[in-house]
């Protein structure tokens, strides 16, 4: 009897020892994600009620080789670097070296704009909130595709030359140009290099050990994910760093790095801070950042999917209400890395994830189901839900996107020599390109930006630039017009930072000169 009630005993442990540990439904969510898009790697990160609930890493640092993403992988977290140098500028501001509603001219005398009286009305907020006037992505290729040769003090100069595409605090258009212009206002008020700034400021008080701005040395660092673009379907690495990784002149609109631990401690400083986060920042520029600056267009997607009624910019962030509740949140993209923060104050929680990928239906998908499992989760929310629904959008027969002009057939354009689209041609911001000879080819060439090099195909009537590397995965037709040469994307609704439209080209020689 006794030995019978041992046995059963033991058999019961035993059962109890090896029972596989409950799985959480933040690993389903990665787990599908993954599977659903076949992505190289992501961190996910969550916090509830503001201490960190669940911490996720999977896949490579780079494809094909074997070391693996961890939490403190550092990652290009791209727009999300915004609310940081919103924030450094935060701290000048309660350290009372600038004020808000400072001219910007008054810590950048070189600042111009294309009409003079905002030159002298730009304030230093209207740097942070998109209502500049500036087209969206407005001047992005002086920043991408990189590297390239383009300073801070070239991206000043040349915002004079770009023609607002609607009247200033008239409305919202997304650019990047006037963030690192903010970064250099910061510089200029706070005594040293934006980098310096964002170290000082941000990365020390709050103790975000393994964050990364400006150069470093990339084996001395180690644990660095590298991007990844799709190719024939597949995920390959795209745009690598080098061993010594350079400073570059976009940082302050998205060139930090962190790790998912890094972005943790980040985003807790904003729903629960502790005691010695509290006293990083004051509530009342808490508060300034969180703010509705500028009313930002309301999709119909975001209306269907989240009830939303309120959708707004603020200092660096993004502001909504989803399912009835308030949001703070932003996203990244860059070269081959997307990522999103989301904040529910309210709730104190939130999450945040990074991709080693060009991911953008998948970080739309993730982010929608991680949301929902705060904000809806009896709606069962699924990746595969919510992907169904994107691809039914896409489909022929609901999308109203308009039928693209064919790139092909294609073939290089016959040189002929009195040909005066032939030469270099140069834009106010832009610089000099050259659209010159090389053997039997025509090939167009910019002085500052070395990825932006290519052969000029004849498509019917019309030449388009196919670009030599294919991770510069828009091409442009290239338009004549009354001795101006022009640009436009191929595709209309790609990604705004190829901004070939604001490029105004006029010929100023010979190829020979």
């Amino acid at each position: 009897m006794k030995r019978s009630l041992l046995f059963a005993l033991c058999l019961c442990v035993a059962g109890v020892a090896q029972a596989a540990p409950p799985v959480s439904p933040y690993d389903r969510v990665v787990d599908d994600i993954v599977a659903r898009y076949g992505l190289p790697g992501l961190v996910v990160g969550v916090v509830e009620d503001g201490q960190v609930v669940y911490r996720r890493a999977v896949g490579p640092l780079e494809v094909g080789r074997p070391e693996r993403i961890d939490h403190d992988t550092l990652f290009k977290i791209a727009s999300n670097s915004k609310a940081m140098t919103a924030s450094v500028l935060a701290r000048l501001v309660d350290q009372g070296k600038l004020r808000w509603d400072d001219p910007v001219v008054q810590h950048l005398p070189q600042f111009r704009w294309h009409d003079a009286w905002v030159t002298k009305e730009m304030r230093v907020r209207d740097l942070l909130i998109h209502n500049s006037g500036l087209p969206q992505g407005g001047g992005d290729l002086m920043l991408w595709p990189e590297p390239n040769l383009f300073t801070r003090e070239d991206i000043v100069a040349g915002l004079q030359y770009i023609k607002p595409a609607y009247g200033f605090r008239a409305g919202y258009a997304y650019d990047n140009l006037l963030y690192v212009v903010a970064g250099e206002v910061a510089a200029a008020a706070g005594g040293a290099s934006y980098e310096t700034l964002v170290q000082r400021e941000i990365f020390e008080p709050l103790a975000m050990q393994r964050c990364r701005v400006g150069a470093f040395d990339r084996g001395a660092t180690g644990n660095v994910a590298q991007p990844h673009v799709r190719v024939d379907e597949k995920y390959m690495p795209g745009n690598v760093d080098p061993p010594q990784v350079p400073a570059i002149s976009s940082a302050a609109a998205g060139g930090i790095r962190c790790s998912l631990d890094d972005m943790l401690v980040w985003m807790r400083n904003w729903l629960a801070p502790d005691a010695a986060q509290a006293k990083w920042l004051s509530p009342g520029q808490r508060r300034e950042m969180v703010q509705p600056r500028t009313i930002m267009p309301l999709g119909s997607r975001r209306v269907r999917w989240d009830g939303t009624h309120v959708y707004a910019y603020g200092y660096g962030f993004r502001l909504a209400d989803v399912d009835g509740q308030w949001t703070v949140s932003h996203t990244g993209t860059l070269s081959g890395m997307y990522s999103m923060m989301a904040m529910l104050p309210d709730k104190r929680s939130g999450f945040v994830f990074m991709i080693n990928g060009d991911a953008d239906e998948a970080r739309t998908v993730l982010g929608e189901v991680l949301m929902k499992q705060f904000t809806d989760p009896a709606s069962k929310p699924t990746v595969a839900k919510y992907a169904d629904l994107i691809a039914a959008e896409s489909a022929p027969a609901t999308s109203n996107k308009p039928p693209l002009a064919p790139t092909e057939p294609r073939m290089p354009v016959a040189v002929k020599p009195d040909d005066k689209r032939v030469g270099l041609w140069k834009d106010p911001w832009f610089g000099e390109v050259r659209v010159c000879p090389e053997g039997d080819r025509l090939r167009f060439a910019s002085a500052k930006s070395p990825k932006m090099l290519g052969t000029v195909m004849q498509v019917g009537q019309r030449w388009l630039i196919d670009w030599d590397d294919a991770r510069v995965d828009l091409e442009p037709w290239v338009d004549f017009d009354q001795g101006h040469m022009k640009l436009a994307k191929t595709d209309p609704a790609a990604d705004f930072s190829f901004d070939y439209e604001d490029l105004d080209f006029t010929r100023t020689g010979a190829c020979g000169k």
